[in-house]
Order: structure tokens, then C-alpha cells, then sequence
């Protein structure tokens, strides 16, 4: 009898060979050593975050931004950002939504029943909120209108925005886009390999997926294991792509990047990674490299005891003075950069 292979419990053992407690105990040990020194072999994980002369040094000139705010957030892991109407600032984290005026000041806080990992919010002041595995929509005043369905097992939602009547929501445990409308009608997936139509598929080695909506109506993805932004239709064309892996300022470091990305008014493309803290400016659809908002040495203050998840999760935003904020997890605040020469207009 032919024996069958059940994932969950992995393949049988070689003919003569009995598993017995020890051994399973041994090889669970060997296979998690090896799982730790893949982890650790890549090369974002050399750095130490305590130690940034170790990391890729950025030539001051080429940093164009100086930070001119910092917003407490009061939250013990703040997960996602949003700028919404008036220029007020959304921060999700914990079990809560905490809402913030253009100054920066706290104004109210939206109680969730469980974390939220993304939020967006419309013209109109709704607010969408991707918790694990759903998007779940409140009316501005906090009041909850909406729970869409469940995504599945290994939905992971890592961001979400908003233009009109299009809600695009990124599952970065799924691999895929989802184009939703206003009632929370799925319309679209996007993402998924599609050699006939070119696209050669989204791929994340770590939960980490972004996606906006430029003016010109199509979709920008991060695809961080291609080291790519790409741009979609919302019929899920890909139109172009563009970005390479390095540890240059031009590229993306590491195994996964850009994680994050924002859009100016002017079109440009904000994008953040992770492993080494670098927040950049790049031309869109050229994808030509201008310039830097934040350089590693900008993070050092906010590097320390208590920050366990490395330098991860820098959430972007911006608003209609394209001031581009940035979410500093380790520090539990949103720091806040404006292009140096309209620093003296602040």
C-alpha cells in the first residue's frame, strides 16, 4: 500500500528508520537551527540596530527632507497610518484607532474589538480598518457600520487605500491585491503570477505588503520580494515596474523592499524598507532615484531596549502639504518630514 503525504504532519520516515521522542526532539531542533541560520544569513540581519556605523553610510547631500514633528501616539504597537479630511492623522494600534489633528494634537480614539494591522480613510471621513483577516468600516464619528468577510486562514492585512468608489486592500499573507467596492463587493484580485498576461507574480518572504492609488488612477504595488513598485490597473493589468535589490541608496536592501510606499502630489514615489531604516524619493514610472526623506542615522534616537521586532513596519502617509509622515514603530510615534526647502513655509 502506497503510503500518502499529509503536509500538516510532513512526509514518512525513510524505510528502517523509527522515530522515536528523541529523535523527533532532535531532528525538531535541527530543523529549527537551520530555519534561524537562513533567517539570519540574510543580509539586512547583519546590522546591529544599536550600532549604525555598521550600516550603509547616505551622503548628507542626499538628503533632502528635515523632520519638523513628532507625534506621540501613546500606543504600545502601532501597526499603520492615514491622513484623512483636514489633514488629520489616523494611527492604528493596539486595540484602537487613535485619530489626531493636522497639529498633531489627540482628539478622540475609536475603540476596536481586536488589533488592527491597517487603516484608510475616504473623503468623506469613513474609515476602513484591515484588521487580521477583514475590513471592517466606521462611520467618521466611530460609530461601526460594517464587517466584510473574512479573507481566510492565512490573510494577513498589511495595508489599504482609498479613491473614490475603489477600497484596495493588501494581503500580504495571501500574496494578493483585492479590489473591493464601497458596499465591500470584491471585484478584483491582483498579484497572483499570470505568465499569458506578464505578470510575474507578488512575492513576500516577510508580512509585508503595501499598496496606494496614484491620480492617474492606476494602483502602486510594492512587490518586496522582486524589489519592485509596480503599477496596476484595477482590472489587473500591470502596466510598468521598476526597482533592484542592493545596498546602494538607488535600491532596495535586504530580502524585502520597499515595504511601504506613499505617493506625493507630484507624482513621486515615497518608499521605506526594513532591516536597515531608509525612507527615499524616487521619480514614478522611470523609478530614477531622488532623493532621501530619512537615512538610517535619523532612527538611532528610537533604537534600544524594548524594540523587538527590529527596524520594521515604517508605515508612510502624507498630506495635501505632502509633509510625508512616517511611522516609527520602535518608537510609538509618527515622525513627521518636510522637504527642506519648504521648511521656512512650516
Amino acid at each position: 500500500m502506497n503510503e500518502q503525504f499529509n503536509p500538516h504532519q510532513g512526509p514518512p520516515a525513510p524505510a528502517g528508520l523509527k522515530l522515536t521522542p528523541f529523535r523527533s526532539i532532535v531532528m525538531i531542533i535541527i530543523v529549527l537551527a537551520v530555519a534561524v541560520a537562513i533567517i539570519l544569513s540574510d543580509d539586512e540581519t547583519q546590522f546591529d540596530p544599536d550600532t549604525f556605523d555598521q550600516m550603509p553610510q547616505v551622503d548628507p547631500k542626499l538628503v533632502i527632507y528635515n523632520e519638523v514633528e513628532w507625534v506621540d501616539t501613546g500606543l504600545r504597537k502601532a501597526r499603520g497610518i492615514a491622513v484623512g479630511p483636514n489633514d488629520s492623522l489616523y494611527v492604528a494600534g493596539d486595540r484602537s484607532i487613535g485619530i489626531f489633528d493636522a497639529h498633531g494634537i489627540r482628539k478622540s480614539d475609536i475603540q476596536l474589538g481586536g488589533e488592527p494591522r491597517c487603516v484608510a480613510v475616504a473623503d468623506d471621513g469613513t474609515i476602513y480598518v484591515g484588521m487580521l483577516d477583514h475590513v471592517a468600516v466606521y462611520e467618521p464619528g466611530g460609530v461601526q457600520k460594517a464587517t466584510w468577510e473574512k479573507l481566510g486562514e492565512r490573510a494577513l492585512l498589511t495595508s489599504i487605500a482609498v479613491a473614490g468608489d475603489d477600497i484596495v486592500v493588501a494581503d500580504a499573507g495571501n500574496r494578493v491585491v483585492l479590489c473591493y467596492d464601497r458596499a465591500g463587493t470584491l471585484v478584483t484580485r491582483i498579484g497572483k503570477s499570470d505568465p499569458e498576461r506578464n505578470i510575474p507574480g507578488v512575492i513576500c518572504p516577510s508580512p509585508h505588503l503595501d499598496v496606494a492609488i496614484a491620480a492617474d488612477g492606476l494602483l502602486r504595488v510594492s512587490n518586496p520580494g522582486r524589489h519592485k513598485v509596480e503599477a496596476y490597473t484595477v482590472n489587473g493589468d500591470l502596466e510598468f515596474s521598476w526597482g533592484k535589490r542592493g545596498a546602494d541608496i538607488e535600491a532596495f536592501i535586504g530580502c524585502c523592499g520597499p515595504t511601504d510606499l506613499t505617493i506625493l502630489s507630484d507624482g513621486k514615489i515615497v518608499t521605506s524598507e526594513k532591516g536597515v531604516p531608509r525612507v527615499k524619493v524616487y521619480e514614478d514610472i522611470s523609478g530614477d532615484f531622488a532623493g532621501v526623506v530619512a537615512a538610517p542615522r535619523a532612527f538611532a534616537a528610537s533604537a534600544g531596549p524594548g524594540f523587538g521586532e527590529g527596524f520594521a513596519g515604517f508605515d508612510l502617509a502624507v498630506d495635501s502639504k505632502d509633509r510625508v509622515f512616517v511611522l516609527d514603530p520602535a518608537a510609538r510615534a509618527v515622525r513627521i518630514f518636510v522637504l527642506k526647502s519648504r521648511v521656512s513655509d512650516e
